[in-house]
């Protein structure tokens, strides 16, 4: 099954999307794995989002705290810090982009919505790491990206034991899923949390069969692989120089039903779904 068109409502607007779309990552920090991601001045986070939107970026997702394992702890007060520079950066660029915000904090959601006007949330934790997430989500009616994961940051890669990856990631998504729906969460977006406690051998297993997520799953399907580890791992570089075996892997993602690639890298995220588009619809030549 390949990509499903997806409504998503933000600010009160319904918006259509009937081809994949690029979520572009501006990290406010000063230790995310990837360092072409960091932005931690005024000047550099303009800089990076100007770059992004002129090339095609549909949205930005805005991270403030690193997931990386190792990563530096950071206080809600930190965190929420940081993400007013980068929302207030954000907006002296555009005011009409889609930010998501990067958190598994329900006050940081809170005060990232109401107060400097984020569009979405993206919770790595999918609910886990604060019980007050959902309820939050649910009263501030923000599209959620509901992520996999097991345990945290730093004691993910010691939870990998599965029956079957992507049946138990499925399930998993599938019962939170509808969790969220009763609590009246109408748009949600499904991440099946690539490099979050999964081995390299369990990544792959999710890509090859990522179809199963979009014919299991009535959501939109979010697939962030951008520069990770599955890559770099694999062809033993860094991720400075993981951009070939990113834009191989969202192609791949794309023609299995991804609906949003999350990237580091949007000019080349955009030619690989127009790409995609030529290749699969010849009404779009």
């Amino acid at each position: 099954m390949g990509f499903k068109p997806f409504t998503l409502n933000i600010r009160g607007n319904i918006m259509s999307y009937d081809r994949p779309i690029v979520m572009g990552i501006v990290n406010v920090t000063p230790d995310s794995f990837y360092k072409g991601s960091r932005t931690t001045t005024d000047t550099s986070i303009h800089k990076r989002v100007e770059d992004m939107i002129s090339h095609g970026a549909d949205m930005i997702d805005l991270g403030a705290y690193s997931s990386r394992p190792g990563a530096d702890d950071v206080s809600p007060a930190e965190e929420l810090r940081r993400i007013e520079s980068g929302m207030k950066a954000i907006r002296e660029v555009s005011a009409d982009i889609v930010v998501s915000v990067d958190t598994f904090r329900a006050s940081v959601a809170r005060e990232a919505v109401v107060t400097y006007g984020a569009d979405i949330i993206n919770d790595i934790s999918g609910g886990n790491l604060d019980a007050e997430m959902w309820q939050t989500v649910a009263r501030l009616k923000v599209p959620y990206i509901l992520m996999h994961m097991r345990g945290t940051p730093s004691t993910m890669q010691s939870m990998t034991d599965y029956d079957d990856v992507t049946a138990d990631v499925i399930l998993g998504l599938s019962r939170k899923l509808r969790e969220l729906r009763l609590l009246g969460v109408a748009d949600v977006i499904v991440d099946p949390g690539f490099g979050f406690s999964k081995t390299l051998e369990q990544n792959f297993e999710m890509m090859r069969n990522l179809n199963a997520f979009t014919e299991a799953l009535d959501a939109p399907l979010l697939v962030g692989i951008s520069r990770k580890s599955m890559i770099t791992k694999s062809l033993g570089i860094t991720a400075d120089d993981a951009l070939a075996g990113t834009i191989a892997l969202n192609t791949i993602a794309l023609s299995r039903g991804a609906a949003i690639l999350r990237v580091h890298d949007v000019a080349e995220a955009v030619a690989a779904v127009r790409m995609h588009q030529l290749s699969t619809d010849p009404a779009k030549i």
